[in-house]
């Protein structure tokens, strides 16, 4: 079966549900395909986002389908497996499910997932007291033993970021040598008063379902409430690279080259979220979504105008 939509946005998170709003409030048939997998699922809160702070994702979410749901905007759990351009107009979004639908313009709000360094029992903490970012969690855990898992030499910007928050701040090296550090990082490192600890981390001590240390490969372990890391994110791309999107290679992964707007190098296209920059948290990613849901409908309304004017 094949359905026919102006827009298909492809991501049910703050960046898919804030453009199917605009949408919707603009009167477009859209439909949100949501394979219900935010990036912030392991957060028992979001923070910084204005009049939300504090609100539990998925108490965020729900009101955001809710919301939608009044403009008649239809959403989907299901996910979308692969795209194409229909003509010269358009695309065809394949979904798991087996179904085919139609959009004049297609917008990738997929996000990206979060590649933890292999230490065990990183995993099962992250959101909790395994951490990434201070904005997001470090007025919760203010004042605790923080720990910094060194991944590269940059995570030394990481451990002196996080002194804002707690001076009992302490780098585990983990694989990374201290020769990699710069004078300017040591010098830094100093001034801060982060302890710089050498040796692989080997895993975390947990009692009564808490961070209490981290372990070294020599059995040592040093006390800590908090353990901060930097995960790898890996963007959702896909789609857009099966829709010949151009991508940018950065150190955090490949995000395609979008005009202000969100638009991609191909023509109907959009990008919001994460899966266009790594860093934008819950507050950006909606905005980015209402920028691309604005400017779609500008789009739309001015080629139904033209087409009418050739007529």
């Amino acid at each position: 079966m094949t359905d026919a939509y102006e827009v298909v946005v492809v991501g049910g998170g703050a960046a898919g549900l804030s453009a199917a709003l605009v949408l919707g409030r603009a009167r477009r048939r859209t439909l949100v395909v949501d394979a219900g997998e935010p990036r912030n699922a392991p957060a028992a809160h979001m923070q910084g986002f204005l009049s939300r702070d504090g609100m539990p994702p998925a108490e965020f979410l729900a009101a955001g389908r809710e919301e939608i749901a009044r403009y008649g905007v239809e959403l989907v759990r299901d996910r979308a497996v692969d795209a194409a351009k229909d003509g010269a107009d358009g695309f065809t979004v394949a979904l798991a499910g087996g179904r085919t639908v139609r959009a004049r313009q297609l917008v990738v709000a997929t996000g990206l997932r979060d590649e933890l360094p292999p230490v065990p029992g990183a995993a099962e903490r992250f959101g909790r007291d395994v951490l990434h970012c201070p904005y997001c969690h470090g007025w919760e855990v203010r004042d605790q033993a923080f720990g910094v898992l060194a991944t590269t030499a940059m995570s030394v910007h990481q451990a002196l970021m996080v002194t804002q928050w707690s001076k009992d701040v302490t780098l585990f090296l983990h694989r990374v040598e201290e020769t990699e550090l710069t004078d300017d990082d040591l010098r830094r490192l100093a001034v801060a008063g982060v302890r710089v600890v050498p040796g692989e981390v080997a895993g975390l001590r947990i009692e009564d379902d808490r961070l209490t240390g981290v372990r070294l490969a020599d059995r040592s372990v040093h006390a800590r409430e908090v353990l901060f890391v930097a995960p790898r994110p890996v963007p959702q791309n896909d789609l857009l690279r099966g829709l010949g999107a151009e991508l940018t290679e950065t150190p955090f992964g490949a995000y395609p080259v979008i005009d202000e707007r969100g638009l991609t190098t191909v023509p109907g296209l959009w990008a919001a979220g994460n899966a266009s920059g790594f860093a934008e948290q819950v507050i950006n990613a909606a905005s980015r979504g209402y920028r691309a849901g604005a400017a779609i409908n500008g789009e739309l309304l001015f080629a139904d105008l033209d087409a009418a004017v050739r007529v």
